[in-house]
């Protein structure tokens, strides 16, 4: 092989394999910090992946919010119409959290099905729910009414859209 070409191919050689170690890098670096949504339908019926960092989002249920005395730590629900998670919290919550409303919750999924938060962002006013968390909760509604109607012929849970701009079924 001629001198000059040689040199060429481990040139190429060398950019190839240095290349294949920074994407290497650079994906695994990104694989710790993806939070995959998930509804509650989902967490439930055992899709999400236990101790990994993910977001859940949904209504808060109404009733569901406790204040564990004089510590910062919260418990409430997550629903997305046919499934809820148990959702704890350590800190202080968003000014516009409240009962009935869109949150979602940062955090890692506990082997009893309880949901730990690290962070909670809740809806920036009245008319808002986050796309992702109408989506899934549309995705819910759906599969819970096909389920009834193939089951009792009764739609108990109405048309099964949830109206992002109204907050309602």
């Amino acid at each position: 092989m001629h001198p000059v070409r040689r040199q060429r191919l481990i040139a190429v050689i060398f950019i190839v394999i240095a290349a294949s170690a920074a994407v290497g890098l650079v994906t695994y670096a990104l694989r710790q910090n993806i939070n995959l949504f998930y509804a509650p339908s989902q967490i439930v019926a055992g899709e999400a992946p236990e101790g990994t960092r993910i977001r859940i989002g949904g209504m808060v249920v109404k009733g569901s919010l406790e204040r564990k005395g004089e510590s910062l730590e919260s418990l409430f629900a997550i629903t997305d119409g046919p499934a809820q998670v148990r959702v704890s919290y350590t800190g202080i919550l968003p000014d516009l959290f409240a009962e009935g409303e869109a949150a979602v919750a940062t955090g890692k999924l506990l082997a009893d099905g309880s949901f730990e938060a690290s962070e909670v962002l809740a809806k920036h006013d009245e008319n808002y729910v986050p796309p992702e968390v109408a989506d899934a909760m549309n995705k819910a509604m759906d599969k819970a009414h096909k389920a009834n109607a193939e089951g009792s012929g009764s739609g108990a849970y109405g048309s099964g859209k949830y109206d992002s701009s109204t907050g309602e079924q």
